[in-house]
């Protein structure tokens, strides 16, 4: 497969008086649950345009680049195509987006994030200096793009260990990913796998419905992939459950549980967990009058009420936001009283604004559960079963799913086929 990367650039040799500012997060997110400042500084990046000009440049280097003259002929990740890819696909289009991403705060080291390319350096440099803002642009290093091996990862357990060799786990691009994200944390999994079973404790895994690392390696183990695999959120089919807000309260009690969360982090999540429930039981327990709801109902052109009711079902109307149910006197004294934190105020307004959806996509996911609980014995002969299609038996017998829902999902297994298993499994 093929990866690549876009120029490194001095920062000082820019002009982003011609670019547009694309400032930071409003209310900028942690990146883990423990008690890390507020981010009170940020950097902002700056967006600018390649031309018809810049085009016409880079077209001038195609003769020379690897990726059309034959020397590389691997697939590179769909979503993030280079700068030469895109103007060839893309021939109608005039200019593409250039993202000025600073690479930290104590560096002038510049990250150009949409000119991805393996022309070469002189072509670069000539193009680049034809976008605006980038007139007198000096580079640290030319953009390139590399070719790498991996391994077809329907030949993993959920693990990560391989079935061929025993001991051995794989992680990263050698399981045909793209991205740092991916890579991490199919580590992170292997890593945990390879310390249990060294120890003789049971193996650690994810489902679909637990985490977004789940989906990730399910896919690659179930389906493979053809091309450099991203995790993007549309590949999850209960990201409704997969939530920012619920990260900590869904994979806390797993991490605890094998020793890498400490017993502090345990208990706060115990605590936000604990706060919100009670928030949510406060709104659905506590009435309203309809005086002191309906000035801010009317504010948001929501209809009025006549007669008092929960504050759950006027909360759960779509323009109605906590900050509109703080003007009520008993919330913001429930509020104070409990010392509820903007994270569990967050999580009461998710559970109380989505918990139809919730709710139904749990259930779904229990269905699914009750497959996943249905093993298939390893070594198990599905030559047998003549019921099974030609290329599910084929299917079957190549990546040998661990469990009637794993085996679902495979690409060519049909539902008829699951039913037969299903009647061999006695079910």
């Amino acid at each position: 497969m093929k990866t690549g990367t876009p120029p490194r650039v001095d920062g000082r040799s820019l002009d982003y008086s011609k670019m547009i500012v694309q400032p930071g997060d409003l209310v900028p997110e942690k990146f883990s649950y423990t008690d890390t400042p507020v981010l009170k500084n940020q950097r902002e990046c700056h967006m600018t345009h390649t031309s018809a000009l810049v085009h016409d440049l880079l077209r001038e280097g195609f003769d020379r680049s690897p990726m059309f003259n034959g020397r590389i002929k691997s697939i590179g990740p769909r979503y993030c195509p280079s700068i030469e890819d895109k103007i060839n696909r893309f021939a109608d289009k005039e200019s593409h987006q250039i993202f000025v991403e600073p690479e930290g705060w104590d560096t002038v080291e510049v990250y150009v994030n949409g000119f991805s390319t393996s022309l070469p350096e002189d072509v670069q440099y000539k193009a680049l200096k034809s976008v605006v803002g980038f007139e007198n642009v000096k580079f640290f290093r030319p953009g390139y793009a590399i070719e790498y091996d991996y391994f077809p990862p329907t030949q993993l357990r959920h693990t990560l260990e391989t079935k061929v060799i025993e001991n051995l786990y794989f992680a990263g691009q050698i399981n045909g990913t793209t991205g740092y994200e991916e890579a991490a944390s199919q580590g992170l999994m292997a890593g945990i796998n390879a310390h249990l079973k060294i120890n003789q404790l049971p193996p650690f895994t994810l489902q679909r419905d637990e985490a977004y690392i789940g989906v990730l390696i399910d896919d690659l183990i179930t389906k493979g992939t053809e091309e450099p695999y991203r995790m993007f959120t549309s590949r999850a089919e209960y990201r409704t459950l997969l939530r920012q807000d619920n990260a900590d309260i869904r994979l806390t009690p797993k991490s605890f549980a094998i020793g890498l969360a400490k017993e502090d982090r345990m208990r706060k999540m115990e605590e936000k967990e604990r706060k919100s429930d009670a928030f949510i039981n406060f709104f659905k327990s506590t009435s309203f009058s309809p005086e002191d709801i309906n000035p801010i109902l009317d504010s948001v052109s929501s209809a009025p009420v006549k007669q008092a009711d929960k504050m759950y079902k006027v909360f759960s109307r779509p323009k109605v936001t906590m900050e509109h149910m703080l003007q009520l006197d008993e919330v913001s004294a429930f509020v104070k009283a409990n010392q509820l934190s903007r994270e569990v105020m967050e999580q009461t307004e998710i559970q109380v604004k989505y918990s139809g959806y919730i709710e139904k996509e749990r259930n779904n996911a229990d269905k699914l559960q009750r497959l996943e609980n249905i093993k298939i014995p390893e070594g198990f002969d599905y030559s047998k079963l003549k019921s099974l299609s030609f290329e599910a038996r084929e299917k079957l017998q190549s990546i040998k799913p661990v469990t009637i829902s794993q085996a679902s999902r495979i690409s060519g297994v049909s539902p008829s086929d699951i039913s037969v298993l299903l009647v061999f499994m006695g079910r």
